[in-house]
């Protein structure tokens, strides 16, 4: 038995039955780190000594009692900007290379008390800005299907690790695509939930308003069970909104007969891969043979939304930011006669290119004479975008866009080019702009074995709704019993 090829609920009925305890999974989990992380390099911080420990004292509390929750002794991966008490909590950068987090996140509290098991930070593009891991001040994360090509960013360390099975579910965060992106790259489920279901505490932020903590996990079921983990009301985060306490795994009725989806044919444009838009063609037949309802429609925030994204974005993330200075915490410099050359140096030397371009460029969009022009005209096509999906869930259940307009690509191919580089979050942007739920789901490969991933968006609060209609797809269509990993080089 490959005990890493399982799922989360498999690994429960393992468990349950006794085919395995909780020591044999995580010692499995490590030597699997210990052969393929190498490989994949998606840690930057790897847990799997402590791991182990932790393993063996949970199987004791198991054993007299003390901790009858379902997940204890379940492994996890953790994206490195979520605060891990006593453990560093780095966001890819070297201005926080030896920042050791004082406290956990609000979502690792409650992984505490459910006993799961760090198996360590994963890696991302530095501070979360990126779309393929590659701005990491530490290493660069490859994909396991093809050694040579990028795992999607900003949490493709999470994601890589879910796909190599280092891990059998991970935390990411996505701001614009972030967990979406990857998932689809590396043919995992990613889910980004309704801003505000998901306590933000402890999340180091980029763009508060559009930041949000969701699953990278194996199959659809697993997504549901993360969920139910980390949803909820938390008064440490202003954000959070209070809803009524759900199961998502009961909204999982393998039945999509009547679901109307709608298909924005802007988001099947210029720009998108052939094979892509092949497969989501498929995909959408296959909707029609299990009784959905599928129209073609106009969604009109495709033209917009990555301009009004990256404005709002940037502007966050130069106030957000600003708190790296080289004084309070974090890296300083060993240059410096003033107080300024502390923090001129400090950021200087600290942050890499690309978190340098989008700080100047979001203090720019803030700034005298140009507030106007752009943040304040940006809030606005916010509202645009936001009306523009209202419009359209008077009408539809959920959205079917392709996740990305491509493949995961080879290193360096946009990494010369931001303007391409930012291309790629056109088709999940909008998403995060609204609030709005949207999952990952894998729906095929291309030509040369590279997973396509297919979005479903819901109204906010519907993740029920498009976790439903991604499970069913998921069960008709069978995508881990058929694809693997190659780890090609």
């Amino acid at each position: 038995m490959d005990i890493t090829n399982l799922t989360v609920h498999e690994l429960q009925e393992k468990l349950e039955s006794k085919e395995l305890t909780i020591t044999e999974i995580t010692k499995a989990y490590a030597d699997r780190i210990a052969e393929k992380e190498n490989d994949v390099q998606a840690f930057i911080t790897s847990l799997t000594e402590e791991a182990i420990k932790q393993a063996e004292e949970i199987e004791e509390k198991v054993k007299n009692g003390e901790l009858t929750s379902n997940f204890a002794g379940i492994p996890i991966g953790i994206k490195d900007n979520i605060c891990t008490k006593g453990v560093k909590t780095t966001c890819g950068s070297k201005i926080l290379g030896n920042f050791v987090s004082p406290y956990d996140a609000t979502v690792i509290e409650k992984f505490n008390k459910e006993g799961l098991i760090n198996l360590g930070k994963t890696n991302m593009d530095e501070f979360a800005m990126g779309s393929s891991t590659e701005t990491s001040a530490f290493q660069k994360t490859k994909n396991p299907w093809n050694l040579n090509t990028v795992p999607g960013g900003s949490s493709g360390g999470s994601a890589a690790a879910v796909a190599a099975n280092l891990v059998p579910w991970a935390l990411g965060s996505d701001t614009g695509g972030s967990i979406r992106q990857p998932a689809s790259f590396c043919g995992v489920v990613g889910l980004k939930p309704t801003y505000g279901l998901v306590s933000r505490s402890g999340l180091v932020a980029y763009a508060s308003s559009l930041d949000q903590i969701g699953p990278i996990t194996k199959d659809v079921y697993d997504c549901a069970m993360l969920l139910n983990l980390i949803a909820g009301h938390d008064e440490k985060d202003t954000t959070s909104m209070e809803r009524p306490k759900l199961d998502y795994t009961k909204a999982l009725k393998n039945d999509v007969k009547g679901l109307k989806i709608g298909v924005p044919k802007e988001f099947f444009g210029e720009g998108i891969n052939e094979e892509v838009k092949a497969k989501l063609q498929e995909a959408i037949e296959k909707y029609k043979e299990l009784g959905a309802e599928v129209e073609e429609i106009s969604l009109d925030v495709a033209e917009y939304s990555l301009a009004t994204y990256y404005i709002i974005a940037w502007a966050e993330a130069s106030s957000n930011l600003g708190r790296f200075d080289g004084i309070r915490y974090g890296y300083r410099s060993e240059k410096f006669e003033t107080l300024k050359d502390i923090y001129v140096n400090s950021r200087s030397e600290g942050f890499g290119p690309e978190v340098k371009r989008r700080i100047l460029l979001g203090t720019y969009a803030l700034s005298s004479g140009y507030y106007d022009a752009y943040y304040k005209k940006a809030q606005q096509a916010r509202t645009l975008v936001t009306n523009e999906f209202d419009k359209a869930f008077a009408k539809y259940d959920v959205i079917l866009t392709p996740t990305s307009p491509t493949v995961a690509f080879e290193f360096g191919e946009k990494s010369d080019n931001p303007l391409e580089m930012y291309l790629a979050d056109i088709c999940t942007v909008s998403v995060n702009i609204a609030g709005l739920p949207g999952i990952s789901i894998p729906c095929g490969v291309d030509s040369k074995g590279m997973p396509i991933g297919m979005q479903l968006i819901g109204n906010k609060f519907a993740e029920e709704t498009i976790l439903n209609a991604a499970y069913t797809y998921e069960q008709a269509t069978k995508f881990r019993e058929n694809y693997k990993p190659e780890f090609k080089k």
